[in-house]
């Protein structure tokens, strides 16, 4: 990536620039059509349920969780799926965000014993046995999961899972010790936090295809794949900037950015940006250079790469249509793009 104009983003910060910054327009960047599964609406329905009725979720989450709208992210990351495999992926994502939102208030220790719990259900779950709330919803999808996935896409999310719970203990250690990584050490990390990873291994999944090891481990593939997250992860981390910021939470790439490089607020978000049309720029570089594997397996592998482009565009609209981030007021923001700074929480 160039390097940035010094003077375009070394002014300080002042009083009139910490009550708003302005988002990036990174929809019109992105020139992917937007597909809807045509499930989405039962699918997403019964979803929501299946999650209420398992998580035993506190009146307040309950309320919040309604505004998630995960099976419309799921429908538009998964628009060719049947309803049977749209199912699990919902299921996997209603069960992910809730997840996320848990470990935010766990330990280093609770986040092992988590992992733990959660891996043990994916390895057998059928037989495994637990208490724990989150990790009999991991035997119920994974349980449908496993009825039809390939031996390797299971293996790939079951190991990404791992990487995931890895790096949210390492999460946690850091928001204990109040510890902000420098920008490398975040990236690498957040590839993992974000659990996209495990989310890829469900395009397989739904698909039907279960792609050989000499693909899934070539160059070409894990670089799309890689710029894919990234482009999902920051242009997250920008759009939950401003809940983040008022709960202290600095796992945030923005956060970054102002403290490695004494950037502004907006000079942050104008970085990133630059970093996500980077991202979607390396994507297309290395679509131009994908090898061929022969034409049953190429046809397999375009299948697995409009996979990743949906979750590029899936992933962005849905920010807008989700309370997650802005509350009711998506569709104005999405048109607007101007975020008014939240008042931060009483420590």
């Amino acid at each position: 990536m160039s390097s940035m104009p010094p003077t375009a983003y070394a002014s300080t910060r002042s009083d009139f620039e910490t009550t708003r910054f302005i988002l990036p327009d990174l929809i019109s960047d992105c020139h992917y059509p937007l597909r809807l599964n045509p499930d989405c609406h039962p699918v997403s329905r019964t979803s929501e349920q299946w999650l209420l009725d398992g998580a035993h979720l506190a009146e307040h989450r309950v309320t919040k969780f309604m505004g998630l709208h995960a099976g419309e992210l799921t429908a538009a990351c998964y628009p060719d799926a049947d309803a049977f495999h749209l199912r699990v992926c919902s299921d996997f994502l209603n069960w992910l965000f809730n997840m996320d939102d848990w470990l935010d208030e766990f330990d280093v220790d609770g986040t092992w014993g988590m992992r733990e719990c959660c891996i043990s259900a994916f390895r057998d779950p059928i037989n495994f046995q637990t208490e724990k709330l989150a990790g009999k919803m991991c035997k119920s999808y994974f349980s449908r999961f496993m009825q039809t996935g390939g031996p390797g896409c299971t293996e790939r999310f079951i190991h990404t899972m791992d990487l995931f719970f890895i790096a949210a203990a390492k999460q946690a250690q850091d928001r204990a010790t109040g510890h902000i990584p420098d920008l490398e050490s975040y990236i690498t990390a957040r590839r993992d936090t974000s659990a996209c990873k495990p989310c890829f291994a469900l395009i397989e999944y739904a698909a039907l295809i279960d792609l050989p090891d000499k693909v899934m481990s070539h160059p070409v593939i894990m670089a799309m794949e890689e710029a894919t997250n990234d482009l999902v992860t920051w242009s997250n981390d920008i759009f939950s900037y401003n809940v983040e910021q008022s709960r202290h939470d600095t796992h945030n790439i923005v956060v970054v950015l102002m403290r490695e490089q004494g950037l502004n607020l907006q000079g942050a978000i104008d970085y990133v940006d630059r970093m996500c049309k980077g991202s979607i720029q390396r994507f297309e570089d290395n679509r131009d250079i994908l090898p061929s594997w022969g034409e049953q397996l190429d046809k397999q592998v375009a299948i697995y790469i409009e996979g990743l482009q949906n979750w590029i565009v899936g992933s962005l609209h849905w920010s807008f249509d989700t309370t997650r981030y802005f509350g009711k007021n998506g569709h104005i923001v999405k048109q607007d793009r101007i975020i008014e700074l939240l008042p931060k929480r009483p420590l």
